[in-house]
C-alpha cells in the first residue's frame, strides 16, 4: 500500500449504509460500476481523485473523514500501543495491525480510545503529559503550516541582517518595540526568560548559552506574532485536561521557535549535503544539541522528507524526560525506563562525547528493532552544571550507512548489541545488569545451584 493510496473501504460503507443505499445505486451516484465500489468498500481498490470529488459532491461529505487512521497516529500510532507489556505475549507484528486498521478503523480507534483513558497504571486521560505526548506523536511531531510560516519569517529576518540571532533581536526592537536585557543569576534566580511589558524589556538570564538565547528570543516572537496560529492547532486536539492544551501550545511554540534557528529546506539541503554531520550542522545554524535533536525528528513534509529520527532526553535513573519517535515508528520509548545497557546510560560517564551503539531492542513485535543510536550528555537549560541529560538520536540501521557518525561503524544485526525495555519488560535471561525480573514471568529456584543472575525465571 503505497503513502499516496487512500483506501477507506469502512467509512464508504458507512457513508452507503447511513444514506439508505445499496451497491448499485451509491455506485450510479458516483458513476461507477457496482464491482469497483464493492472493491472499494472491501479496502482492495483505493480511492481515485475523481471518486472522492464525486463523493464530496453527490453526498456533502468531508473528505477529512476518510482518513479515520490519523486520529489515532496511523499505523505507528497504533503500533505504540500494542508495543504495551501487556500485550507482549499476543506477538501482534505490524502487519497484523495495519491489517486492523485497514478492515477495522473505527474498531481501532474505540481500542485507542480505551488504552489511551485506562494507560499503564494511571490513566492517560488523567495525566497531561502524556496527552500531550499523544496528541505530538499523531502528527509525527511534524507542524507543517508552522515550518511555513517560520521559514518565510526566516527569510525575511536573513534579508535584515546576516547574523540570525542579531536579526531577531532587531525584530523584537523594530516590531515591538521590545529591548532584550541579560540579567544576573541573582537577580532571576529561577527563571531564564521574563517578559516585563511596563519596562518593554525581554530579559533573559546571564546563564544562558548564546544558541539558548537565541532560542529563548525566537520563542518569545513566536508567542508575539504567532499566538493565534498556535492556539488554534491546539484547539483542534480537544483536550479534555487544560494542562495538557498548554503543554502541547508549549510544544509548539518551541517547535516554531526551531524551525525559525533552522528553516525547513535550508536546514533539509544542509543535513544532505553533510550527510548529517551533527558538529557541523550545530556550528551552522548556531544550535545546542538538544535543539538540533529535536529538529531532526520534524523533517517530514511531503515531497521533502529528511531520514526519519527519534529522540528521547534520559535522566540519570534510566527515565525518559522527552520521546519524540516523529516518523521513525519507534516503539522501543514506549517502557517507562531504559536498559542499561544501552549507549544512552554510559554517554554519562563521557560528558560531550558523542556515543555510537547500533542495538537490537529485543520484545518490540510492533516496530523496528534494529536501532542505530547516538548520544550525548546535555545540560538543563540555565543551570550549568547542576542538571546533566542524556539526548539519544535514533535512525533504523538499514538507513544509517550514509551518515557521518556511522563511518566505521558495523551497522550488520548480527553484530548490533541486545538491549530490552527495561528489566521490568524484559525476559532476557543470563543477563548480569537485571535489577529486576519481568513482569509477568515465572520466577523459578534451585537449591543446589545458584546462577549468575539473580533471577532465574520462564513464561508464566
Amino acid at each position: 500500500m503505497s503513502d499516496g493510496a487512500l483506501f477507506a473501504g469502512p467509512a464508504m460503507r458507512r457513508l452507503r449504509k447511513k444514506e439508505g443505499l445499496t451497491q448499485a445505486a451509491m455506485a450510479a451516484r458516483l458513476s461507477i460500476s457496482a464491482s469497483y465500489l464493492n472493491l472499494i468498500e472491501r479496502n482492495q481498490r483505493p480511492l481515485s481523485a475523481r471518486v472522492i470529488f464525486q463523493v464530496v459532491d453527490q453526498f456533502d461529505f468531508d473528505p477529512r473523514n476518510l482518513r479515520e487512521d490519523e486520529s489515532i497516529g496511523g499505523i505507528d500510532g497504533l503500533a505504540r500501543r500494542f508495543a504495551d507489556e501487556r500485550f507482549s505475549d499476543f506477538e501482534i507484528d505490524r502487519d497484523e495491525i495495519a491489517e486492523f486498521l485497514a478492515s477495522a478503523p473505527q474498531a481501532a480507534a474505540a481500542f485507542a480510545r480505551l488504552y489511551d483513558t485506562a494507560g499503564e497504571g494511571v490513566a492517560a486521560g488523567d495525566d497531561p503529559i502524556a496527552q500531550a505526548r499523544l496528541e505530538i506523536e499523531r502528527w509525527r511531531n511534524h507542524f507543517a503550516d508552522l515550518d511555513m510560516l517560520a521559514e518565510k519569517m526566516a527569510d525575511e529576518v536573513r534579508l535584515s541582517h546576516s547574523d540570525l540571532g542579531v536579526g531577531l533581536a532587531e525584530r523584537l526592537r523594530e516590531k515591538h518595540q521590545l529591548a532584550i536585557r541579560i540579567l544576573p543569576r541573582e537577580i532571576m534566580p529561577d527563571a531564564i526568560r521574563r517578559l516585563d511589558l511596563h519596562a518593554r524589556q525581554l530579559q533573559l538570564s546571564e546563564m544562558l548559552t548564546l544558541p539558548s538565547r537565541n532560542f529563548q528570543i525566537a520563542s518569545q516572537i513566536a508567542q508575539l506574532e504567532y499566538q493565534k496560529e498556535i492556539t488554534s492547532v491546539a484547539a483542534g486536539a480537544q483536550f479534555t485536561d487544560e494542562a495538557a492544551r498548554r503543554l502541547f501550545e508549549r510544544h509548539l511554540v518551541s517547535y516554531f521557535a526551531a524551525a525559525l534557528l533552522m528553516p525547513y529546506s535550508r536546514f533539509l539541503r544542509a543535513c544532505e549535503a553533510t550527510n548529517y554531520d551533527l558538529p557541523v550542522l550545530r556550528r551552522r545554524f548556531g544550535v545546542s544539541f538538544e535543539q538540533l535533536a529535536h529538529r531532526l525528528t520534524t523533517l517530514q513534509r511531503v515531497g521533502q522528507r529528511g531520514l526519519p529520527f527519534f529522540m528521547a532526553r534520559l535522566d540519570r535513573a534510566g527515565q525518559f524526560s522527552k520521546r519524540f519517535s516523529g516518523a521513525s515508528a519507534a516503539t522501543l520509548l514506549e517502557s517507562e525506563t531504559s536498559c542499561p545497557l544501552w549507549i544512552a546510560n554510559h554517554a554519562f560517564e563521557r560528558p560531550g562525547d558523542l556515543c555510537t551503539q547500533v542495538v537490537v531492542a529485543q520484545g518490540v513485535d510492533a516496530g523496528p528493532d534494529h536501532w542505530f543510536t547516538i548520544a550525548r550528555t546535555v545540560e538543563g537549560s540555565g543551570a550549568s552544571g547542576e542538571a546533566r541529560f542524556v539526548l539519544v538520536l535514533g535512525l533504523e540501521a538499514k538507513l544509517a550507512a550514509d551518515l557521518v557518525q556511522a563511518r566505521g561503524v558495523n551497522l550488520t544485526v548480527e553484530d548490533a548489541d541486545p538491549i530490552g525495555l527495561g528489566c521490568a519488560r524484559c525476559h532476557r535471561p543470563g543477563c548480569t545488569q537485571r535489577s529486576l525480573p519481568p513482569r509477568g514471568a515465572q520466577l523459578s529456584f534451585d537449591s543446589i545451584a545458584r546462577g549468575v543472575t539473580p533471577f532465574q525465571f520462564g513464561r508464566d
